[in-house]
């Protein structure tokens, strides 16, 4: 391997490696109370060390393993395009099976039926987003993770068809049986936001985004690829890393407070308590577009080189 492609490769793989160390250390930061790994270098601790070191381990697995390996561009980047594919079909498990449960849950709180089957006392429980987050919630995240090891397709034309079925659903509880709860109106927006955010990788990797093209359509193909190359990075890898560290720097960002204090809306008890996954979709959107940019850098290398397998991409006329 030269050392130009070698450069190229660690670039792509130790940005996703050091977002891996960066969001350990988030955890031990919120969860446990540590420092952080910068904290060194101002006001020394072993807490501070053992992060710091933990961005070193990571890195020199990375550096290793890239260059041990002999793969191609093409290889890396549809491995990377596999990795986020399953982790966008795990979020679509999760979202829909949290969803169908959270509603159950919030439906039966407001119509007080936990009461009349378990009593005041338990039932009590679940009003607490942290009992419901912790007993409820996240065992589904871990069975939304397993469910997708074993399934194929990603699922967004289904979660497309249960939004419109959920909405259908308002309209005729509201109109012909007069009822309507603030959580029918949560379960459209937890999944329509999941659907636009989770989907927007895929996209990307299916060339389906909408954009006005005045001149890239009339350039040679080597030029296209230099194109896709330096604008995977110039403008899709920094958005990625700047949405990923808003919404993980510090304690009070946009995820870690919603998430550490499992948020719920101001409607309390007769709404859903997935708000503080919504803060998290934003993060996971970051990630999965960090992942396929990468993905769709290693590929336009690939295509530059004349790398076998390169991918025929159906042009839209809607583009």
């Amino acid at each position: 391997m030269n050392i130009s492609d070698l450069l190229l490769k660690l670039f792509g793989w130790l940005s996703i490696s050091l977002v891996v160390a960066f969001l350990i250390d988030n955890v031990m930061i919120v969860g446990f109370n540590f420092p952080g790994a910068f904290s060194i270098f101002s006001n020394f601790s072993l807490e501070g060390l053992l992060e710091f070191l933990i961005y070193i381990i990571i890195a020199s697995i990375t550096f290793f393993i890239v260059r041990k390996s002999n793969s191609n561009f093409r290889s890396n980047s549809q491995l990377l395009h596999n990795l986020n594919i399953y982790l966008i079909r795990s979020f679509f498990w999760i979202i829909l099976i949290t969803g169908l449960v959270d509603i159950a849950i919030a439906f039966m709180r407001v119509e007080k039926i936990f009461e009349f089957f378990l009593g005041k006392e338990i039932s009590s429980n679940f009003s607490r987003p942290v009992f419901v987050g912790m007993y409820f919630h996240i065992p589904l995240i871990i069975l939304g993770f397993i469910i997708a090891k074993f399934t194929k397709t990603i699922g967004f034309h289904w979660l497309s068809l249960l939004i419109v079925a959920s909405e259908l659903l308002i309209v005729i509880t509201r109109f012909v049986f007069s009822y309507e709860q603030t959580f029918m109106g949560d379960l459209v927006r937890y999944w329509y936001a999941g659907l636009f955010l989770f989907a927007s990788a895929y996209t990307l990797y299916e060339d389906g985004h909408v954009r006005v093209d005045i001149i890239y359509q009339g350039l040679k193909e080597k030029t296209k690829n230099l194109v896709n190359c330096f604008g995977s990075i110039l403008l899709g890898w920094s958005t990625s890393i700047v949405i990923i560290l808003l919404c993980f720097y510090g304690k009070q960002s946009i995820v870690n407070s919603p998430v550490a204090n499992f948020e719920v809306t101001q409607q309390g008890s007769v709404g859903m308590f997935i708000k503080y996954h919504m803060a998290v979709f934003l993060a996971i959107f970051g990630i999965t577009m960090l992942i396929q940019f990468i993905s769709y850098f290693f590929e336009s290398i690939a295509d530059y080189k004349n790398e076998k397998g390169k991918r025929i991409i159906e042009t839209s006329t809607s583009h």
